[in-house]
This record gives C-alpha cells, structure tokens and sequence, in this order.
C-alpha cells in the first residue's frame, strides 16, 4: 500500500454547477480524509486541488467522474505532484 502524500489538481467539465457537485465533493474528501478546496469556475467547470495519502487521492479522482448524484461529467483533466500541507481541511472557496 502506497502511502505517499500528494497532491492533486483537477478540472472538472460537464454539468457539475448547480447540481451539489461541491457539497457531495466535500463529503468525499472528509470521507478520505483528504485536505484541500473545491470552487465553481466563471467558465462552468468546477476546480479541485485535494491533498493527503496517494491511495486515497485515486479513489477520489476515480469518484470525481461520478461526482454528485445529479452532475453529468463529461471529462477530468488532473495534474498530480507532491503535497505541499498547506491545507487543514477541505471546503469549498469563491468562484474562480
């Protein structure tokens, strides 16, 4: 088991604002145990940078493609790199 931290930046595209994308984000990563933020992006996609243990970083991305019961994701765009701690929790921020 791979318990590297790291970090995880996405982009998520489809119709995931308006659809409690963020709410049923948030409840993932506290789920995982998972640190970091979620936002809407002024050009309808949804933001997320997650930080915590590498096995518990692809389970979330792998759920990013599900999202909230309501959202129709239609792609994920991910970069991945070391953790940086700099986040204690995870919630949800402003619009980009």
């Amino acid at each position: 088991m791979n318990s590297t931290m790291q970090r995880l930046h996405a982009i998520v595209y489809g119709r995931v604002q308006g659809v409690n994308f963020r709410y049923y984000t948030v409840g993932k990563a506290n789920e995982l145990g998972l640190t970091g933020w979620v936002r809407n992006k002024w050009d309808g996609t949804v933001e997320v940078v997650a930080e915590g243990p590498s096995q518990a970083l692809q389970e979330f991305y792998r759920w990013l493609f599900r999202g909230s019961p309501s959202a129709r994701v239609d792609d994920v765009k991910a970069e991945w790199s070391e953790a940086t701690g700099e986040f204690h929790d995870f919630r949800v921020r402003g619009t980009a």
